[in-house]
């Protein structure tokens, strides 16, 4: 038994030698043990051919292609989110300093900061050419990022990737397109608020000069400048002030005056204003039996005070457009009030300023029944609603103000027909109705 399985075994171990032992002819085979009693044939398994070594140049080729193109869209990514952090944080310090401006803490706006986004600074001479630049430099940013959402649309980033750069983009351009118009809107109502700020300062600064040519002149006769009364002494209708300067547009007005007077009936015409299309834009008239009228634009409102007793008195009269309100104080106190006297009209500019005389056209046709008699000073215009604390330091003589839009100064008032003068005027305190 056993030398016949010795024998078996060698038999099968020849077999597979013969069959293993087939000639190269480029292909692998696969040798199996097969039963004695099976098929004798030598069934084989044939493997791919792993000699074509193009086709595994060509797979790792293809690899190092894909690693690199990753690499590439890895660092262009890096740089487009630097892009974008650096814009996410500038266009955050525009909001912060746009709140803190809001909420009155300065911010970014203040000179001790840096103005990274190039913002409006707080010297109004230079805020229009700065605000110029700024919007410059925004532009130029929003050509580059509507350049670089180009770039983007023909690079081969992954589809999420593209939406999400591309949807950032687009909330920056947005902000910075409503950071260019809010930068224009500022710039507009800078540039008017700029020019309301110089015309201001130029008037004050006129005003000023004339003053200390007064001052340096010594006022003639007076002891100062403004100590000198218009005296008219006849109802004439040549006889008369005019003071050379005129008003400017005006939406609210203060007229203050010192006037004596013992005419009867009425003492007249003290002020009158007129300008080209109205005669009455602002008259102050007592004539006949009638009260004392103020009339603006030619609507009338009766005043309630008295000067008809030869005194001194100090009188203010207040108006402004918002509804007509005007305000009527005499030697410091107020005495009446009203509302809806040329309600919503502003006083027009370029007119003739007359003391003594009521003016049916501009400048002239007088009518004696209509002129001042009596004594005039310290006529002085503000464009603006006084005080009664104001008021009533000029009625007891604690202080003095000018007008800021006309004041009371010899070289303003001309004075015109014989009899009419400038003459000193008595100090305050006898001016007083108690003194």
């Amino acid at each position: 038994m056993g030398t016949r399985m010795l024998s078996l075994w060698c038999g099968f171990l020849s077999f597979c030698a013969l069959i293993c032992a087939q000639p190269d002819d480029g292909k692998r085979y696969i040798c199996r043990a097969v039963a004695i009693s099976g098929d004798a044939g030598c069934p084989v398994t044939l493997l791919p051919d792993l000699s074509a070594g193009s086709q595994e140049e060509e797979l790792r080729n293809t690899v190092m292609q894909l690693r690199e193109t990753i690499v590439q869209q890895k660092d262009t990514i890096s740089k487009q989110l630097g892009t974008i952090n650096e814009l996410t944080t500038k266009l955050s310090l525009c909001a912060s300093a746009a709140s803190d401006r809001k909420s009155g803490k300065g911010g970014a706006w203040g000179k001790d900061k840096q103005n990274t986004m190039g913002d409006v600074p707080t010297d109004p001479n230079d805020s229009i050419d700065s605000l110029g630049k700024t919007m410059q430099g925004l532009k130029e940013r929003l050509e580059n990022l509507e350049q670089m959402r180009a770039n983007l649309s023909g690079a081969s980033f992954p589809s999420e990737l593209r939406e999400l750069l591309q949807r950032r983009l687009g909330e920056l351009e947005k902000q910075l397109l409503k950071k260019v118009s809010s930068l224009e809107e500022e710039k507009s109502q800078l540039s008017n608020a700029t020019a309301a700020y110089r015309l201001k300062t130029e008037s004050t600064l006129n005003a000023l000069v004339e003053r200390i040519s007064e001052l340096e002149k010594g006022g003639g006769d007076f002891k100062s400048p403004e100590q000198f009364k218009l005296s008219l002494p006849q109802r004439t209708n040549y006889l008369y002030g005019r003071i050379t300067k005129s008003l400017p547009e005006m939406y609210a007005f203060t007229l203050c005056m010192w006037i004596k007077s013992s005419a009867s009936p009425g003492v007249g015409t003290p002020f009158s204003y007129g300008v080209p299309g109205q005669a009455n834009e602002i008259v102050l008239i007592e004539w006949g039996n009638n009260p004392i009228e103020l009339l603006i634009n030619d609507k009338v409102a009766q005043l309630p005070l008295e000067v008809r007793d030869g005194k001194w008195h100090h009188i203010c009269i207040c108006w402004t457009t918002r509804d007509g309100q005007w305000d009527a104080y005499q030697d410091g106190n107020k005495l009446g009030a009203g509302d809806n006297l040329a309600a919503w009209h502003p006083i027009k500019p370029g007119g003739v300023i007359i003391l003594g005389q009521e003016q049916d056209v501009v400048g002239g046709r007088f009518d004696a029944g209509q002129a001042f008699v009596g004594e005039l000073s310290q006529v002085n215009i503000w464009d603006r609603v006084l005080k009664p604390a104001e008021i009533r330091s000029m009625a007891n003589c604690s202080a003095y103000l000018a007008g800021n839009v006309v004041a009371w100064l010899p070289g303003s008032v001309e004075v015109f027909g014989r009899g009419a003068s400038k003459r000193p005027l008595e100090v305050c305190q006898e001016r007083l109705p108690n003194f």
